[in-house]
């Protein structure tokens, strides 16, 4: 089996994607936070006193998409076209729900990069509602789906 990270003597490096084609690529992820009724409630009403809660984690979210390749060792830096963040609340179970599709043209895919995005929405509600309660949980991130690329397209299975 040959180990596409790693020379023949062992090192770790970039995978050569210069003989790739450049291909129309997108993926999207998801995930939760387990959270409390009063952050809910607090969130909708716009009464968290770091402020707009989703507005800030769906920024944070598109920074993440941005650097992912120097947070992902040995991932290429892409040009990325478009990120899009959706988010869905869960009254009922306390969820929130963070959704991050990523586009790119481009020789590798952008599942990394979409999946990076969800951690940090997910990570930064953490933070800006860690004053009413830290007993939070980020649950479930995973790849929904994706395009493009050699090994074709992706669709999550539940």
């Amino acid at each position: 089996m040959e180990l596409t990270h790693f020379d023949e003597h062992g090192n770790a490096r970039m995978v050569d994607v210069s003989e790739k084609n450049i291909t129309s690529r997108s993926a999207c992820a998801v995930g939760s936070i387990l959270v409390n009724k009063e952050i809910i409630e607090k969130i909708e009403h716009s009464d968290m006193k770091k402020g707009d809660v989703l507005g800030v984690a769906r920024i944070a979210g598109i920074m993440g998409v941005k650097k992912t390749s120097e947070l992902i060792p040995l991932c290429h830096p892409l040009m990325i076209n478009k990120v899009n963040i959706d988010f869905e609340i869960d009254k009922a179970n306390c969820l929130i729900y963070a959704y991050c599709t990523v586009k790119c043209n481009g020789k590798t895919g952008v599942e990394m990069e979409a999946l990076t995005g969800v951690n940090i929405c997910l990570l930064t509600i953490y933070d800006m509602c860690k004053a009413v309660s830290k007993d939070m949980e980020i649950k479930n991130v995973h790849l929904v789906s994706k395009s493009g690329g050699k090994s074709g397209d992706f669709v999550w299975k539940e």
